[in-house]
């Protein structure tokens, strides 16, 4: 067994990377020597020598033996799985996989409305027909949080043949649900608990974090290791434990879902941050929890604005995941969106802009002069650009009354015709439209379109919010699916 300090899939490519060969081999910019001078000029020469495809002693990512193999162990070891994938498709490949991995057409799938929109094109190719529960939602500070134990259990029991279940876990504003308790329920049906954990890669290094989603008993958790932790941006990796997980078809899967000529620059840098959390985790996360705690304080007694707290856990609010700054400025006068505007002025870019709020992601990356930067900018948004307004009771896009009246797949492939906007209310959505990010859709295939949807959306763009997934992002005209009648 390799010691946890070893990076067999690095040392492998650094080795080819500085060998003196002939290539005869893909990509065609052989190690760098046929490669843009701009690139050269903005990124230097050692990184393409390292761009390498599947070789001897490097091996196939689909035929994990070897080096790979060696480092997926590791991770599994780290992460506290049984077994590790590594992704190069981000998280997005993994909760499509993982949907695929347990559902087939017409399966039955329980998942949160605020799910990301990965699980919707899981949905699509997997054919599943999703349960969607409502999570719970703080209307005052516009913030949903995560699904119940109550809410989960009401869905079981209402579909007894249901095939798995979903969470989101933390959220995109560091929120944690009652996952143990979720995870011995769906058990007790012999179910499998799949979570998008994309924001939590960082959990499973310090005690002061959430408890882990494999830890809390999950089968199946998807983490974006790029978004919290060390690796190049679309490197994710997916855990699994326990035997409810048919291995071999998520190996199936992820295969159908992944490159098959992927980046070993993207899987040397998992093996890289993972080699770097499992000899320097603790001591790193414990610097990046005093930073957070830093910003916290000092942003909490900045008048009119207020930092996200766990005063009192509800259902859906159990844990917080401390390094996950969500500033409400509604106090200024401010939407988020605008907020966002301004800051960008003081050198200071969030995460995510949304109406009331700004959330910023504090990693180990991040010093004591980006948190001063940042603190100060707050300072300087709350005196200069406060503003005198009546704010606007906020509206939860998935408390909309939505009604999937056919399965994601059915109208994937169904006759659509475009409408002007205004005059598609109760037509059925033959696309998916969402603000972002986080990419929570609003609409999805074969939902009902509804006057509030419009109304959510309109209202979001209108305050500086982006729209995606859809053909016309100006969100003039709409897609539906064909009136036939």
């Amino acid at each position: 067994m390799l010691a946890r300090n070893k990076t067999p899939l690095l040392d492998a490519l650094k080795k080819y990377a500085r060998s003196n060969h002939a290539a005869f081999y893909t990509p065609g910019h052989k190690k760098g020597q046929g490669i843009s001078p701009q690139l050269i000029d903005c990124f230097g020469t050692k990184v393409f020598k390292a761009d390498l495809p599947e070789l001897p002693e490097i091996g196939s990512l689909f035929d994990a033996q070897g080096v790979i193999q060696s480092a997926q162990e590791l991770a599994a070891t780290a992460f506290g799985a049984s077994h590790t994938y590594f992704l190069v498709n981000g998280s997005t490949c993994g909760i499509v996989a993982a949907i695929l991995a347990t559902c087939g057409t017409g399966d039955k799938i329980i998942l949160p409305r605020n799910v990301h929109q990965s699980a919707i094109a899981g949905l699509i190719l997997s054919g599943a027909t999703p349960i969607f529960i409502n999570p719970e939602y703080d209307p005052v500070l516009d913030i949903a949080h995560s699904i119940t134990f109550t809410g989960v259990e009401a869905a079981l029991k209402q579909h007894f043949d249901v095939k798995a279940v979903m969470m989101v876990y933390p959220t995109y504003f560091g929120v944690c649900g009652d996952i143990e308790k979720i995870a011995h329920l769906t058990h007790q049906y012999n179910i499998p608990l799949l979570v998008d954990e994309a924001h939590g890669a960082h959990f499973a290094f310090h005690p002061d974090f959430p408890i882990p989603a494999i830890k809390a008993g999950a089968d199946l958790s998807i983490q974006s290791i790029h978004k919290t932790l060390g690796a190049l941006t679309q490197a994710s990796m997916l855990h699994v434990q326990g035997d409810r997980i048919n291995i071999s078809r998520l190996a199936k899967a992820l295969e159908l879902v992944q490159s098959s000529s992927p980046s070993y620059l993207l899987l040397a840098s998992l093996d890289a941050a993972r080699q770097q959390m499992a000899v320097e985790g603790k001591q790193l996360m414990s610097r990046t929890l005093q930073l957070a705690e830093s910003a916290r304080t000092q942003i909490s007694q900045i008048p009119s604005l207020s930092v996200l707290e766990l005063t009192l856990t509800t259902p859906g609010f159990v844990a917080l995941d401390k390094t996950r700054l969500t500033v409400n400025v509604s106090g200024l006068g401010l939407t988020g969106f605008a907020a966002d505007e301004i800051l960008v002025n003081y050198g200071v870019i969030a995460e995510l802009p949304s109406l009331q709020n700004l959330t910023f992601i504090i990693s180990l990356g991040n010093t004591n002069a980006d948190i001063n930067q940042l603190v100060q900018a707050l300072k300087t948004l709350a005196t200069k650009h406060k503003r005198v307004f009546e704010t606007e009771s906020a509206i939860a896009p998935f408390n909309l009354e939505s009604k999937l009246a056919i399965t994601p797949r059915q109208a994937f492939y169904a006759a659509t015709e475009t409408l002007p906007i205004e005059q598609t209310g109760d037509r059925l959505c033959a696309e998916l439209v969402c603000p972002y990010p986080p990419g929570i859709p609003v609409l999805i295939p074969g939902e009902i379109v509804t006057t509030q949807a419009i109304i959510y959306l309109q209202k979001i763009q209108s305050l500086g919010g982006y729209i995606s997934g859809c053909s016309d992002s100006s969100l003039k005209t709409l897609k539906v699916i064909l009136d036939k009648s």
